[in-house]
């Protein structure tokens, strides 16, 4: 059997097309594994556990029927949905990891991150996590009314993408002495992380040995499912034999039986 890992499908109402394929996947190579970790941004916006969107109730429901049939799953807050609580692991039956954290993967000590926190050269970006990760800051967003807090999120998301449009890439990258410090931190050779819409598979000498650091890719819908859209990305892999990042398909799945549910 194997575990696999997801992160940054960013749902959101105005791309079902990307719901419906995860439901897919959930009914689909979910079902069938040892263990599913998310690792962050598997909502585009979350903002606290009593105030979930309409458009979210099929994905709690497919999360809670998935741990109800004894698949483990295991979700990390990103830097869109960071405002989850015990209400929404209780929900969907879901342990919440803290960011980082390290688990044993077939024997192999790894460190799993959402990744936002290795992209040390945005500064202005490190400022801003650091305020909004605060249990502080956390809780005086939750006493305010949700629509307040809606607003405020889409508010913040907006400027976070015109000040996006200002950086380069390698600006907005991991840097990689913060993910060999990290490995070193946590006595890892092996880190795997999302965040950063960058799929690869790196190999490097750490400390005289070889270490690994696996991106995982990001969901994009290219168009509503309804007029033949497609999301692409993917999710990775691991049994004892190996890891491997398999390219997202949904041509075996039943998606018409899907749709039908998602848009009753």
């Amino acid at each position: 059997m194997a575990i696999l890992f997801i992160s940054d499908l960013h749902l959101r109402a105005a791309y079902p097309a990307t719901t419906i394929n995860f439901l897919a996947f959930l009914a689909g190579p979910a079902r069938i594994a040892e263990e599913l970790y998310i690792l962050g941004d598997l909502f585009d916006l979350w903002i606290g556990d009593d105030a979930p969107q309409p458009e979210d109730q099929p994905v709690l429901t497919a999360l809670r029927t998935l741990s109800d049939s004894g698949i483990p799953v295991s979700i990390m807050p990103g830097n869109h949905d960071f405002l989850y609580g015990s209400r929404f692991a209780e929900y969907v039956g879901c342990r919440l990891l803290s960011d980082p954290c390290v688990i044993d993967l077939h024997g192999t000590r790894t460190l799993l991150m959402h990744g936002d926190s290795l992209c040390t050269n945005d500064v202005s970006y490190q400022h801003f996590r650091t305020m909004v990760r605060n249990p502080v800051w956390q809780a005086e967003q939750l006493i305010m009314p949700a629509e307040a807090r809606l607003l405020l999120a889409k508010d913040l998301q907006m400027r976070s993408r015109v000040q996006t449009m200002g950086k380069n890439k390698e600006m907005m990258d991991v840097n990689q002495s913060a993910v060999e410090s990290a490995l070193r931190v946590h006595a890892a050779y092996c880190l795997i992380h999302g965040h950063t819409h960058r799929p690869a598979d790196y190999r490097f000498a750490l400390n005289g040995q070889e270490a690994r650091r696996i991106v995982l890719p990001n969901w994009r819908a290219d168009d509503d499912v309804r007029n033949n859209g497609k999301t692409q990305g993917g999710y990775l892999e691991c049994t004892k034999k190996e890891c491997r990042i398999l390219d997202l398909t949904c041509q075996d799945y039943n998606l018409g039986t899907l749709e039908s549910a998602y848009y009753a």
